[in-house]
């Protein structure tokens, strides 16, 4: 089961009725947050989720509405006795940034590690979950995020049985491990089925469409994307600007073949992005126009 909530929704700045775009995931106790544009801590508090369990933020770009909140979000932390180290990964420079940052945060109960990403793409495994950045086109150094969960196959008893496989050996091969026993080498792939579908959501912000971000939300369960403008006469702005339309986004939707999509990242300019969304879902029919504070629990299919 994973947690999945869209804190904010705009870009650019936090308005009275729009928090900047964050999205958090949860699972098996830990949290991890993606960008923090100022105010995000409050943005959590209002959806009722603590910033204690967060043991990883992940930037797309050093743009102020996506890292600004970074030191009141630490403090935050601090302030709710989490002593546990956390772990920061974004583009080249982030190390410089942060410390930028923590010259009005410099105290904390807990340590701070920073990654800076490597290349075009980089895999982390963090308590479980498997993250995957992958590099889009903006006007600065950016990245979108894939966050998954892995699903072994069922365990087959009968297979276990037909190879002489001892009862007290099969939970261990069932969690992964391999065993020798002597004149024996025993592997999961001996008593497990094949692989089963697992969870995953992608999350791509601040970006012209291109293949990386599509290719890399192939079959997500949820595809949380930028829809900076609404309105189709915009497109040029977006091009300037390397942002992308509602309608751009769900294109990508389509070619990666997701099975809901969230706009995000929306226009101080866009003040109800229902209007659009008719449009938009005769492209994809699972467009749904994002809002502060939207969550929804992914569970496996069975």
């Amino acid at each position: 089961m994973l947690d999945v909530c869209l804190l904010g929704c705009g870009g650019m700045m936090p308005l009275p009725y729009r928090w900047l775009t964050s999205m958090m995931v949860r699972y098996n106790g830990m949290s991890l947050l993606v960008d923090c544009g100022e105010g995000t801590q409050i943005a959590m508090k209002e959806k009722g989720w603590s910033p204690k369990p967060i043991d990883v933020i992940c930037f797309t770009h050093f743009h102020a509405d996506h890292i600004s909140g970074l030191p009141g979000m630490l403090l935050s932390m601090g302030n709710s006795d989490r002593v546990e180290p956390v772990k920061l990964i974004g583009p080249k420079g982030l190390i410089n940034v942060v410390n930028s940052l923590r010259s009005i945060a410099p105290e904390l109960p807990f340590a701070v590690e920073c990654i800076e990403i490597a290349g075009n793409e980089q895999d982390f495994d963090i308590g479980g979950l498997k993250l995957h950045a992958f590099k889009v086109a903006h006007s600065i150094p950016c990245y979108g995020y894939s966050v998954s969960i892995d699903r072994a196959g069922r365990f087959d008893a009968d297979k276990a049985r037909q190879q002489g496989i001892e009862l007290k050996y099969w939970n261990k091969l069932q969690h992964g491990e391999t065993i020798e026993t002597g004149d024996r080498v025993l592997t999961p792939e001996m008593v497990m089925g094949p692989d089963r579908k697992g969870l995953k959501v992608t999350y791509a912000t601040d970006s012209r469409p291109t293949d990386s971000i599509w290719k890399n939300a192939i079959d997500a369960d949820l595809f949380i994307c930028e829809g900076m403008y609404g309105e189709k006469d915009k497109i040029d702005h977006a091009k300037a600007n390397k942002h992308m339309t509602f309608y751009e986004a769900a294109e990508l939707a389509v070619k990666a073949q997701v099975k809901e999509m969230w706009l995000t990242h929306y226009s101080p300019s866009l003040t109800r992005p229902d209007p659009y969304m008719k449009e938009v879902r005769d492209i994809f029919p699972g467009a749904v126009a994002g809002k502060d504070g939207m969550s929804k629990e992914l569970c496996f299919e069975d």
